[in-house]
């Protein structure tokens, strides 16, 4: 590809809608389903989709930059399921580093579109079946603010700046931007958007470094170590369920400190 404290909120009424197929998304596929939620997985990689233990009725193969086949993807959602799903979570994302002076108008594009248009492409979308779902429904007018749903897109801790990284740097300090101003949007209806900034995690992305280069970035990490996938899904289920039910707009590093 994409429960603090070990407690382990219930998400069998809610609808999990993950943005791709491995790494961070796949963690938090598999970890969500487990704790009963139904899981919507999209992937631009068939390949990915294969490689996850969820329905496969609800899988799907689409580029999340493309207005289009995001618009198809909603629309057979919530003709499949029968409503729009509750929870989104944003974690396609690709790289194509080079140095500032090096990157091509291709390369930079590419990280822009999947990065940040596709998160504000799902983001949109998925605000707006929600919102018609919401304004159609009795129980949404009931619930506590804060709790018609829940957003969370993962950014990452090059978004402060990376070199080598001009294009992803960029694309991922813009899904912090666009978390905040969704939050500050979309709070009013009770829906909630926050964000996670990863560091170095043991993930497809990460397996292409350099092993001299891995060496030199763990022993900048004060836990001395990589992060695994789970412990990201760990914090996005969190920041997912209601526990989390007065967060929005934040931007939360999980990167074993290595920004701190």
């Amino acid at each position: 590809m994409q429960c603090m404290n070990f407690y382990f909120p219930d998400f069998s009424p809610s609808k999990l809608f993950p943005s791709a197929g491995s790494g961070i998304g796949k963690a938090v596929c598999e970890l969500l389903k487990s704790r009963g939620a139904t899981v919507v997985s999209v992937d631009a990689s068939k390949s990915a989709l294969d490689q996850l233990n969820v329905d496969e009725s609800l899988k799907f193969q689409v580029d999340v930059s493309k207005k289009e086949q995001v618009d198809n993807l909603y629309s057979e959602v919530v003709k499949t399921l029968g409503t729009a799903p509750q929870i989104l979570v944003n974690s396609a994302g690709i790289t194509r580093d080079n140095f500032m002076l090096k990157i091509t108008e291709e390369d930079w594009n590419k990280v822009i579109d999947v990065n940040l248009k596709g998160t504000f492409l799902m983001t949109q979308t998925h605000s707006k079946h929600l919102l018609k779902q919401l304004t159609t429904s009795s129980e949404s007018a009931s619930q506590p603010s804060g709790l018609n749903g829940s957003i969370v897109n993962i950014a990452s801790a090059s978004a402060k700046g990376n070199a080598g990284q001009a294009n992803y740097s960029a694309s991922k300090a813009g899904v912090i931007g666009l978390t905040k101003t969704s939050a500050m949007e979309l709070g009013r209806n009770g829906i909630r958007v926050n964000c996670v900034l990863p560091g170095f995690i043991e993930t497809p992305m990460t397996d292409v470094v350099p092993p001299k280069l891995l060496e030199r970035v763990i022993k900048m990490v004060p836990l001395l170590r990589v992060g695994q996938p789970l412990e990201v899904a760990n914090l996005i289920a969190f920041l997912a369920s209601e526990e989390s039910s007065y967060m929005t707009g934040t931007a939360i590093d999980i990167d074993g400190g290595l920004r701190m």
